[in-house]
């Protein structure tokens, strides 16, 4: 029996979506970055009690005393399942990436902040979110944000938005006509010819 190692750069991520050239160019600049930390670190994770329950101390912005990191309480309302999500993130972790390593499912597609499947409107606190390329400047001031890409800068409550929904507000202004219908037939017609 022949076993070859496969190299580590070949490897994918099972869960990793296909992303357009742009994103992997911003990746690869990200990468180029002395300031930029790899998304693969360790998470911690909050302690739970017997009952599953998160158990912290009060105020939920302690420091850890070996990382002095604050970690804040996020509050996801998940608008499509009708659920309530609540867990601690460091405020240097990823906020989607900390909710998947504690086993809450979030929506996402790209991961890059590229596209606005993992957006939410904040509906208090602060997200910092300088790789965020899926939303404009004028919807971030309005108080949108990526969840792919978003720090927490300090306890935050968000409402995950509905993706067309943000896409619109974000170019609708291009469309003369309203909205767009998506034609289901035509894009497999189109998926054919390639």
């Amino acid at each position: 029996m022949n076993t070859a190692a496969t190299p580590v750069s070949a490897m994918v991520h099972p869960l990793a979506a296909p992303s357009s050239s742009i994103c992997l160019q911003q990746g690869q600049a990200r990468r180029q970055n002395p300031l930029f930390r790899p998304r693969f670190r360790q998470i911690r994770r909050p302690l739970r009690s017997a009952r599953g329950e998160l158990q912290t101390s009060e105020p939920s912005t302690e420091t850890t005393a070996s990382t002095s990191i604050r970690t804040h309480r996020v509050t996801v309302h998940d608008r499509e399942r009708g659920v309530v999500h609540e867990f601690l993130v460091p405020e240097d972790q990823y906020i989607l990436h900390t909710a998947e390593a504690q086993n809450i499912s979030l929506p996402f597609a790209c991961r890059h902040g590229c596209c606005t499947s993992c957006a939410v409107r904040v509906k208090s606190g602060q997200i910092r979110q300088p790789e965020a390329l899926g939303i404009s400047a004028e919807l971030k001031d309005k108080g949108y944000a990526l969840l792919c890409v978003g720090f927490p800068s300090s306890d935050i409550e968000v409402e995950t938005q509905d993706e067309d929904e943000v896409y619109w507000l974000q170019f609708g202004q291009y469309f003369a006509r309203g909205p767009v219908e998506r034609d289901d037939y035509a894009l497999e017609l189109a998926m054919g010819d390639e």
